[in-house]
Formats: structure tokens, C-alpha cells, sequence
């Protein structure tokens, strides 16, 4: 495929070529999430509705289930926070069901899972943490980092079209609802990552990174650094983004490295996840490209390294912040990661308690590591933060080095969850077939996606669900006067598609809620959260992820399925890790249309 050169029009190898429109501003494409096209912003708990004693007791022995429906989310980040909290409320199976524009957003989430997911005896807490940064938020990898990539893709090339294995090996992924085109171009995708096209050429990150910043700022190119310390001190510290360094902010903005974890000299592979396709015109044809079209406005940092439960990370001296948003991301990351090794091998806590308490004192005997005995940590644990960032360090290091100390060998195992990959143009068609209607509990939708919302979308939320809309605070394009316009656009969408405001929960300006309308209004509070601690608020603000108008994309690099008109934004949207809890129902009907719809539950909601 060729390689388009924003700066230069061109498409490598062929005479210059005019584009339908502009390149993506960081508004457009730029600003939109790490991933292709998409930008990022505050991390979202979707934590499920609290489980009534009555639904319980009707459905004996099943555990109540929670579906959850995200339109862009990208990278999976709102996914893994969510899991990572799960064991604050009562057990629940957790069915995600995601829906993207591009196929490469498809691949970065099934990436970011199965390193989220992997052994901890062939990866570390902290490799692991390390790892994500990088692939997550980083333009160039170290190469060991890189090596990692293109295993992992290999793997997954290889496990793409063959489902019995797939389900065997990745029990938590389902690619059912993909078409087949879709699926081969998804294995495409994992190809070109494992290096399928051999060498640098195949994608000079840093000459793409160089020409989309000379595209973006233009004639204020040479004053580049002026421009990025105007963007970082007079709009992203002044919407809530403080802790940002004015340093980590302008090496990204020059190079793409967010997260520098070693010497600068070592980072110089470019990260091919971050590449992605688009259709441009080219003497009256539509040719496939290959480039960078994501974030180079905002940058990573606001997903997870501007909030933290622990409150010492974000104590100031003589007015400025002790700690960088890259610090504060890497304390985030690795608790998360910490609180997601519950999910990697859920039948090891079912494991005998003598050995569950061998494990616990370090036993070194195979049979007793900590691959046995997830990690599986009491509530208090996961709700306080450490009383210092030494401390955090310290307990970081004994995770990678001896594994986790599990203080009760009853505890129990997590709930498996699923996430379902939706075909790329389903959004309007999902209120079509019987298994959807009224099946979600919770619907979430990014700032790059808002024009998706409709009436048609809105019958697949069950009677009082949640709606969680992703706003455009961070989107350093944006001024006041559209940040409020696009927020009342956000509001008249959700009305007419049978959504009212959800009142008594303190005003955000990163994310929109609301619940659907028709069902007693959720202003209750939940017993269950009344006996035990509320769950945290919003913990880090993701990478927005919007992605480029979905005209000027391809599926990947081979589909094309009509273009959706999209709602015209001038930044990547962000994602917020949201709280939401949703009434719960019955059991999951499968993805067959015959399939009768789940009871619809009639407690109300509780806001927390």
C-alpha cells in the first residue's frame, strides 16, 4: 500500500495527489486518541447497577449480567478500569460490546487485552505497565518493546481466522458479529504489525510525525515551541490539566515520545499500531493510504496522569505540582494493572487453600507460584490510595520480584467477562434484530461518535439505562463558545433519541450523563454502595479518541463500506472513566436474531 506524506501531498511512488479535504486538524483526526485517528481523555469506571436481592433470588444460582455498548472507545482503556474496579459491587458478568469505525482501533484493543491479560510469570508488573505506556502513548519503541509487538501480532494473525483456537486460547474474545471481509482485513492489520513489510520505509514514523506537525501548524512551524506552551499553559492547565510538565508536553508535541521510561537514545522503532488507512482521491480515483492521521494536539497525558486516588501524587509546593503527569500515569497504569490480574487466570483462586497460603509466603515450588493465585485484593485495598509515592515503588517492585500476598485465600474468583467486536457500519442497523433491543444496560458514546446517537440506537437501551456521552473539554482547538455548543448539540441528540438528564451527580465538564426516559427516575441510592464504599470518581482521563471523518477512512486498508457522515469536530475526543451503575436483567441473549429479548428489570437506578 502506498505511504501518504501529508506535508507534501503525495502519495509515496506517485505523482501529487489532492485530497477530498484538508488533512485532519487535531480537531478532525489529530486530536482524537493515541490510536488511529483517535484522541484521548479521562479514563471511565462503567460500573454496573448494584444487584437487587429479588433479581437474585429469581435467578437462584446465575449471576446477573451487565452489557455494556461503546461506540469509539478506541484502546480499551475504559474496558480495563472497569474490570479492574469490578470487585467494589456485587458479582456480575460483564458482556462489552464495542463498535468502531476502523479496523485498526479493533486490533489495539485486542493488543492492550492480551498484554493486560498475560501470565504474570512470563511478564512482570512492571515490564507489563512499561510495556503498555509505550505501545499506548509513545510514536517510537524501544526494541524490545517492539519485538513484543510483533510477536504478539504474529500470534494473533494466526488466531484472527481460525475461531476454534481463538476461543480456546483468547476465551474472553468474540469476533462473531464481524463480516468476513472484516475479519480478513482485521488479520491484515495484525500482518503488517508483526512486519509483514520488512523495514523502517514500511513506516517512518518520525517523518509522518514531522509532516502531520507541519501540516497543523503551518506558518507557526518554526515557532513551534512557543505554540505548544501556549496550548499547554492557556488551555489544557486551565481546563483541569495542571499537572502536565511543560517539558513532557513539548518533547511529545516534537517527537511523539510521551513516556520516556529509559535513556531518550533508546527509542527509535516506530510503533506500527499506531498507523492506519484512509481512502484519498487520486486522478479521479479513491486510493487506499497508509500514514499517521492521530493525536499531535493534546497528547496522551490526560487519560491517566491527571487524577489519582492517591492524594500525595497530586499535592503541590510553592504552587507547582510535586509529581509529572508521566509519574502519575505510571502509579495509575500499574495499580490498574495490579487490580487486572483477578482477570488472567480466574480459576486459580478456586485453587486449594494450602496452597493458595504456600503461595502467599513466597513458596518457590512451581506449583505454588503466584500464576495459582490471581490477584485478588480486599476492597479496602483497592479504594485506598498508598500513603506515599515510595511506598507505591516499593509495593510495585515486590509485585514483579515475589507476586502478589493474597490476604484471604477464600476469596473468590471474578465473573468471566466477554467483549464482542460489532461490524463497522452496524450502528444503525443494531435496532434491526431482536437480540439487541432493549439489551443494554449502559451506552456509551465518544465525541467522534456523537452523530451516531439516535432514536433507533436508543431502543437497544434497556428501559432506565444509563447514557454516557464523552465531551471535547480537552480538545485544545476547541474555544469556550464551541466546547458549549457541541456540550448543547450533546444534550438535543440524546433528547430525541428518548434520553433525559440525569440530575443529582456533580457537574462534569468531561463527560455528559443521562438516563433513559420512561422509567422511575435513578435518584435512589444503592444499598449496596450505602454498606460499602462508593466508587471512586473519575480516576484518570483517557486519550480521547476520535477518530478522522469516517469519509476519508478505510476499514482496513482493504474494506470499504459506505461512509457515515460525522459530526464536524476541530479535536480528538476524550474519554473519561465513568461510574455508572444500571439495573440489572435477566440473562444474555445470544447474538441470534430469534433469540427473545432479556426481562426488562423495573428497580430504579441508583446514581453514585
Amino acid at each position: 500500500m502506498p505511504l501518504w506524506t501529508p506535508s507534501s501531498g503525495t502519495l509515496r511512488g506517485t505523482a501529487p495527489v489532492e485530497t477530498e479535504a484538508r488533512g485532519p486538524s487535531p480537531a478532525e483526526g489529530g486530536c482524537r486518541g493515541r490510536s488511529p485517528g483517535r484522541k484521548l481523555q479521562p479514563a471511565i469506571i462503567l460500573s454496573g447497577p448494584p444487584v437487587d436481592p429479588d433479581s437474585q433470588a429469581e435467578t437462584e444460582h446465575e449471576t446477573p449480567e451487565l452489557n455494556v455498548l461503546l461506540l469509539g472507545s478506541v484502546d480499551g482503556r475504559h474496558l480495563l478500569r472497569t474490570l479492574a474496579r469490578a470487585a467494589l459491587w456485587p458479582r456480575r458478568r460483564f458482556h462489552f460490546y464495542v463498535l468502531e469505525n476502523n479496523l485498526e482501533a479493533v486490533a489495539r484493543h485486542i493488543l492492550i487485552f492480551s498484554l493486560a491479560l498475560e501470565d504474570p510469570e512470563k511478564m512482570g508488573l512492571q515490564e507489563r505497565s512499561e510495556t503498555f505506556l509505550e505501545v499506548w502513548g509513545n510514536a517510537l519503541l524501544r526494541p524490545p518493546v517492539a519485538a513484543f509487538v510483533r510477536a504478539q501480532a504474529g500470534r494473533l494473525a494466526h488466531l484472527v481466522p481460525e475461531p476454534d483456537r481463538l476461543a480456546e486460547q483468547l476465551p474472553w474474545l468474540s469476533l462473531g458479529a464481524l463480516k468476513f471481509r472484516e475479519r480478513d482485513a482485521l488479520e491484515a492489520v495484525f500482518r503488517f504489525w508483526a512486519g509483514g513489510e520488512k523495514g523502517p520505509e514500511a513506516f517512518p514514523m518520525s517523518r509522518l510525525w514531522d509532516s502531520r506537525l507541519r501540516q497543523y501548524l503551518g506558518s507557526r512551524y518554526d515557532a513551534r515551541h512557543g505554540v505548544s506552551d501556549w496550548d499547554l499553559h492557556m488551555k489544557l492547565h486551565d481546563r483541569g490539566a495542571r499537572v502536565i510538565h511543560t517539558r513532557e508536553f513539548r518533547r511529545w508535541r516534537d517527537t511523539g515520545v510521551a513516556f520516556e521510561l529509559r535513556d531518550s537514545s533508546a527509542y527509535h522503532v516506530p510503533n506500527r499500531t499506531l498507523a492506519s488507512g484512509r481512502l484519498l482521491s487520486h486522478r479521479g480515483e479513491r486510493v487506499a493510504a497508509r500514514g499517521y492521521w492521530g493525536d499531535i494536539a493534546t497528547g496522551p497525558f490526560v487519560a491517566f496522569g491527571i487524577e489519582a486516588d492517591d492524594e500525595t501524587l497530586l499535592r503541590t509546593s510553592n504552587g507547582q505540582p510535586v509529581k509529572t503527569a508521566c509519574e502519575i500515569t505510571e502509579h495509575n497504569v500499574a495499580e490498574l494493572f495490579r487490580e487486572m490480574a483477578a482477570w488472567g487466570h480466574p480459576r486459580a483462586a478456586e485453587g486449594d487453600p494450602e496452597q493458595v497460603q504456600g503461595g502467599a509466603e513466597g513458596s518457590s515450588e512451581p506449583g505454588q507460584s503466584s500464576q495459582k493465585f490471581p490477584g485478588i485484593y480486599p476492597r479496602e485495598r483497592m479504594t485506598k490510595g498508598l500513603k506515599t509515592d515510595e511506598e507505591s515503588h516499593l509495593q510495585a517492585s515486590s509485585v514483579c520480584l515475589t507476586l502478589p500476598v493474597f490476604p484471604s485465600p477464600a476469596a473468590p474468583a471474578p465473573e468471566p467477562f466477554t467483549v464482542h467486536f460489532l461490524s463497522l457500519d452496524s450502528a444503525h442497523t443494531l435496532h434491526h434484530k431482536s437480540c439487541y433491543m432493549g439489551q443494554f444496560q449502559l451506552l456509551y458514546v465518544a465525541c467522534g461518535m456523537v452523530h451516531l446517537l439516535s432514536a433507533e440506537l436508543g431502543a437497544c437501551v434497556a428501559p432506565g439505562g444509563r447514557l454516557i456521552v464523552e465531551l471535547a473539554q480537552f480538545l485544545v482547538d476547541l474555544r469556550q463558545e464551541q466546547l458549549q455548543a457541541f456540550s448543547s448539540r450533546v444534550g438535543e441528540l440524546a433528547q430525541a433519541a428518548g434520553f433525559a438528564p440525569q440530575s443529582g451527580g456533580k457537574p462534569s465538564d468531561t463527560f455528559a450523563r443521562f438516563y433513559k426516559a420512561g422509567d422511575s427516575a435513578p435518584g435512589h441510592e444503592d444499598p449496596a454502595v450505602e454498606s460499602g464504599t462508593p466508587p471512586p470518581e473519575v480516576l484518570a482521563p483517557p486519550l480521547e479518541a476520535t477518530d478522522p471523518p469516517s469519509e476519508d477512512r478505510t476499514q482496513p486498508l482493504e474494506s470499504g463500506n459506505p461512509p457515515s457522515e460525522p459530526l464536524k469536530l476541530t479535536s480528538e475526543s476524550q474519554a473519561s472513566l465513568l461510574e455508572a451503575s444500571v439495573p440489572p436483567t435477566g440473562s444474555q441473549a445470544p447474538k441470534s436474531e430469534n433469540q427473545t429479548v432479556p426481562p426488562e428489570t423495573k428497580y430504579p437506578i441508583p446514581d453514585i
